[in-house]
């Protein structure tokens, strides 16, 4: 594999720059197993849930897609409902509450076999992008000492503003490399998310490159990775 066979690389964040996915899984686990709770129900939210609901969607979509797995509905209310409410809008916006007070409490710290990659691509001239569901992606790259590696941020305020569809549509990394101005046949997407990796699979991109962080291997082939790795760095040595 050459590095240079693909001018425009696409990271998603959470799980493959940062490991914010694991902060992402304490607070939705906070969240739901409270909610759970206060409506006595016993069956409480499991990493396995994580993985299957969650991960890598928009947070409202996530929101939905556990409740519809535990059979409750709640009314879906707005993007600015109160974090007490008991909507699908006021649950996501809970669970960002609870994201951001792990993260100003802990920091965050990137992977360095991802950023010794960033370091590589950038010695090689090519462009680079965020492309993640998150709302916080800015502050977490802050947060992390990237904000300056990456010129094009799509997260979940500009899919909100662009009106493109979330993971697994490929709509997001389609803007990123739109934005870069790279065909997308010569640009690359790299996940650890099985929505995120059926978004790269669902469009004409040259490579969909899985991180497995813990979903496995077959799963994100399953889901239409061309190439897995468990570290960026193993890129840099291909």
């Amino acid at each position: 594999m050459q590095l240079t066979a693909y001018r425009a690389w696409l990271f998603d964040l959470d799980g493959v720059i940062t490991p914010t996915a694991e902060v992402h899984m304490r607070a939705w686990a906070d969240m739901f197993n409270t909610f759970l709770s206060s409506r006595g129900i016993d069956e409480r939210y499991r990493d396995d849930d994580y993985f299957r609901h969650v991960d890598g969607k928009p947070r409202y979509d996530g929101v939905r897609d556990f409740l519809r797995s535990r059979d409750i509905e709640l009314p879906e209310g707005t993007p600015d409902d109160d974090p007490h409410q008991e909507t699908v809008c006021g649950l996501g916006n809970r669970k960002n509450a609870v994201f951001n007070d792990i993260l100003q409490r802990d920091g965050v710290t990137a992977y360095p076999g991802s950023v010794a990659l960033l370091d590589q691509l950038r010695d090689l001239g090519l462009e680079v992008a965020v492309v993640s569901s998150s709302r916080n992606a800015v502050e977490v790259l802050r947060a992390a000492g990237l904000s300056d590696r990456f010129e094009v941020v799509v997260d979940g305020n500009v899919a909100r503003d662009h009106g493109l569809r979330g993971k697994p549509a490929p709509d997001t990394y389609e803007f990123a490399s739109d934005e870069l101005g790279v065909p997308h046949e010569h640009s690359i997407v790299i996940e650890d998310a099985l929505s995120g990796v059926a978004a790269g699979a669902a469009g004409a991109f040259g490579l969909v490159v899985g991180v497995d962080r813990g979903v496995g291997e077959r799963e994100l082939i399953r889901a239409g990775a061309d190439v897995v790795v468990s570290d960026l760095a193993e890129l840099m040595n291909a």
